[in-house]
């Protein structure tokens, strides 16, 4: 009953915690929302840094950022971007949110040394303006990944075909390079920023952020609201950064963090089943688990791979319980390697598992149920040393003489012993050869002793 109540109070708390920050996220996000807007003669031009894989958690913070943009009555929002790519879902939900936004948008591919690979290209072509800084690059959109197969497949094709159509209406839109785009999509080609302009791919080059809203200044540009003529010389610049929520997003869209976390969710299950009544195991390991189920949410991971890992679980805790002398052991860890590599295959090459670290979860796993089952096959051949079992070759010493019945000193009691070696002398020391109910047989044992230790 104690444990059940500790265990409920620290339930109770640790949902409490998490209503509490929940609250506090949704207050914080309110307000940001609802934030008023200065009172000023200078015009606002907002600012989202996507720095990073395009995906869930910044696609979000993109839209928020819209939404906020237009809330404020903002000249422009300015994107700046540097991205190796994302997931096609993620990007999708970006393109849409820009194309349909009354504010206008400008996609900067900032700082130098920065680029827009596979999916920022797509965001480049959507925005209104497209920017880049001096040394920077954009191209490589080809489809990759997404657990489609090789890229001589029908579904592959069907991939890139979609995409061609999909940038080469942005490229329509924007009045951008229809031809280079498809080429950067069938044939992930990558152009300098000089190229670029060179190519009307992007529409002018910028030495800072500043710089840009000099020479976007004053141009007339097509949202879903009209033409709208920007002034940005002397505008303010706002960033707009990452909410709680979203930086929350982020983390969990690693899949390294919801490997670990799951990792961490098998070890408590583990440890609890095998000492029930712990309780600390099992909370944390309930918590990691709903955490890493949530991680695999977002990322929209493989469910075989998820499959094969709860396989495993399910042969180390049948470990556990069966001996099997390490079989169930060395599947459930070939089932464990095979789930986390499969797991975000749909999601390479940008969300993708370490493969170290697999390996190197993988061998702590192996190690530590080698030492426990190796401690359990130790356990099973070590010499029983209590009960009638334990007493076989123990070493004692007569109190009487034993010709051949008398009485026997062993293991700190004293025994009825007949003798199976003629008459033994009292003080003699014997060894048990058997035991037959509460009467000991015993041998001689060697010469005798004066004083036993603790007699």
């Amino acid at each position: 009953m104690q444990n059940g109540a500790r265990l409920a109070h620290l339930l109770f708390l640790l949902m409490a915690g998490l209503a509490l920050v929940a609250c506090w996220t949704a207050v914080k996000g309110a307000a940001d929302a609802a934030a008023p807007v200065a009172q000023t003669a200078a015009p606002i031009v907002d600012v989202a840094q996507l720095d990073g894989i395009i995906g869930p958690a910044t696609a979000r913070y993109v839209i928020r950022a819209l939404e906020y943009a237009e809330q404020q009555n903002a000249q422009a929002l300015v994107i700046e971007m540097d991205t190796p790519g994302g997931l096609l879902k993620s990007m999708q939900d970006m393109t849409k949110a820009i194309l349909n936004s009354p504010v206008p948008t400008v996609v900067y591919v900032y700082p130098s040394g920065a680029r827009a690979a596979s999916a920022g290209v797509f965001v480049t072509y959507a925005a209104n303006i497209a920017a880049m800084a001096p040394t920077t690059h954009l191209g490589a959109a080809h489809p990759v990944g997404m657990g489609l197969g090789g890229a001589g497949s029908t579904e592959m094709t069907k991939v890139t075909n979609d995409a061609v159509a999909e940038i080469r209406g942005f490229a329509a839109l924007r009045e951008r390079n229809a031809a280079w785009a498809e080429q950067a999509v069938r044939r992930s080609v990558s152009i300098s920023g000089q190229q670029a302009l060179r190519l009307h791919v992007v529409d002018l080059i910028a030495e800072s952020p500043r710089d840009l809203l000099v020479k976007i200044d004053g141009r007339s540009v097509r949202t879903t609201v009209g033409l709208r003529r920007l002034r940005t010389r002397d505008a303010r610049i706002v960033d707009v950064p990452m909410n709680t929520a979203e930086r929350l997003l982020l983390l969990l869209g690693d899949p390294n963090i919801g490997f670990i976390l799951m990792t961490i969710a098998m070890y408590g299950i583990i440890f609890e089943l095998s000492n029930p009544g712990s309780v600390f195991p099992g909370v944390i390991g309930g918590l990691a688990l709903i955490l890493a189920l949530a991680t695999f949410a977002v990322i929209e991971v493989n469910v075989a791979g998820l499959l094969l890992i709860a396989f495993a679980l399910i042969l180390f805790i049948a470990d556990i319980k069966v001996p099997s002398h390490g079989v169930l052991t060395a599947g459930g860890i070939a089932a464990f390697v095979f789930g986390s590599v499969l797991l975000t295959e749909h999601q390479a090459p940008f969300l993708r598992i370490s493969l170290v670290l697999i390996l190197v979860v993988a061998a702590l796993t192996a190690a530590f149920f080698a030492f426990a089952v190796g401690a359990g096959i130790h356990a099973q051949t070590r010499k029983v040393q209590t009960g009638r079992e334990g007493l076989r070759d123990a070493i004692g010493v007569a109190r009487s003489d034993l010709a051949p019945a008398g009485m026997v000193f062993v293991q700190g009691e004293l025994w009825s012993a007949e003798s199976a070696d003629g008459v033994i002398s009292q003080g003699q020391r014997v060894r048990v050869v058997q035991v037959k109910g509460l009467r000991l047989t015993v041998r001689k044992a060697g010469e005798t002793s004066k004083k036993e230790d603790g007699e």
